[in-house]
């Protein structure tokens, strides 16, 4: 509240006015009015029940009140918001204006007890998780059997409640994420890729209509492993960035921009917090990946090891091999690739070849699934 009630003072004075509140803060005000109604109605019955002496407390009217009320759904509306936050304050604190808020105004408050906002945003995403055990306590301790069902019951909503709120939080996370490669990753028409492929000038944006951009697109697909390598050419080693996603990898070649990502003349882009730091920061720095090779379908990868004795021989430490095939086994494309530490080739070889047996793996039950004839029924 030091922080937001701060915010607000600064704003009302004409500072830092293209901050915008909900998205660092959301619906804070309610969820701190409705958290404490619950924490005062609950301990002035607990009083009443010590002052008087009585064997038993009714609960029940207080617990259905709050959990079937508001209370868990204003913490699942802040929980949603949460990750947001997180990344719109990620970049907010590269501005000076900004940094002076937070230091000078907020962190040196004494109740702050030397948090930073951070720490103090991600709270309420503990206390909903604690509710269950709240409840369980009380289930306990409970003496009436109407009431245990009762309280049981509306532990198990609570506790459904947080799994399903798992995963939307899960999904938007991913969706930020591919937002952001969307925008990083740029994918050159096929006859700026290779030099082959001659295409007249009026043919070329119907061709650009059938764009592969949107590939990165779909809610559903995994980001499984990434990071910098270097591919060896015939003449040269090529600094790339590779991604490994749940169905196939993209080798990208890395090049940075002049201007820096989020700069003034660009305005404040958030950079996505569940990308690696080493992405987050190339990205800052103006950095962008541009696909090598059209993406390999990891049913056609065929990943080698390259021996150590013959990698000397080329002057290559940590070296493995992907081959790209096609669908009638052809070799149509093939990348010697090298790691910066041996640990880093196992780590690699390791993440492509588990991601293979799980996408083998998973195919293999769709199609048995689809030639799977239903049970005849028993009416029949």
């Amino acid at each position: 509240k030091i922080f937001m009630n701060t915010l607000k003072y600064l704003q009302s004075n004409g500072f830092l006015l293209d901050v915008d509140l909900w998205r660092l803060f959301a619906n804070l005000e309610q969820l701190n009015k409705i958290s404490l109604s619950f924490l005062k109605t609950f301990f002035e019955t607990v009083k009443e029940h010590v002052s008087k002496s009585e064997s038993h407390t009714d609960f029940s009217s207080i617990l259905r009140k709050f959990f079937q009320g508001d209370l868990c759904q204003t913490h699942q509306i802040y929980c949603l918001n949460y990750t947001s936050a997180v990344f719109y304050l990620e970049n907010l604190r590269q501005r000076e204006d900004f940094g002076i808020y937070l230091k000078q105004w907020c962190e040196q408050n004494e109740q702050c007890k030397r948090l930073h906002l951070p720490e103090l945003l991600v709270a309420p995403l503990h206390r909903l998780t604690r509710y269950p055990l709240l409840l369980s306590n009380i289930w306990k301790r409970s003496t009436d059997e109407t009431e245990k069902d009762f309280i049981w019951s509306l532990k198990e909503k609570v506790e459904k409640s947080i799994r399903d709120l798992e995963g939307k939080v899960k999904w938007l996370d991913n969706f930020q994420k591919f937002r952001q490669l969307q925008e990083v990753i740029i994918w050159p028409q096929v006859w700026d890729r290779d030099k082959r492929f001659f295409v007249p000038e009026c043919l070329k944006q119907s061709l650009r209509e059938n764009s592969s951009e949107n590939i990165l697109s779909s809610a559903n697909r995994l980001l499984l492993h990434e990071g910098r390598l270097t591919i060896a050419e015939s003449t040269r080693l090529l600094d790339v960035y590779l991604f490994l996603f749940d169905d196939f990898l993209l080798i990208t070649k890395t090049k940075r921009n002049k201007k820096k990502y989020g700069g003034s003349d660009t305005g404040l882009i958030p950079v996505c917090p569940s990308l690696t730091p080493e992405l987050q920061s190339f990205i800052r720095e103006g950095g962008f990946c541009t696909v090598l090779d059209q993406p390999i379908p990891l049913d056609r990868l065929i990943l080698k090891n390259v021996d150590p004795v013959h990698g000397t021989v080329f002057s290559l430490r940590n070296a493995f091999l992907i081959q790209h095939e096609n669908r009638y086994r052809q070799c149509i494309a093939v990348f010697l690739l090298q790691a910066q530490t041996e640990t880093a080739k196992k780590t690699w070889m390791s993440q492509i070849e588990t991601a293979i047996s799980n996408y083998t793996t998973q195919h293999e039950t769709k199609k048995s699934t689809a030639f799977c004839f239903p049970a005849e029924s028993s009416e029949i």
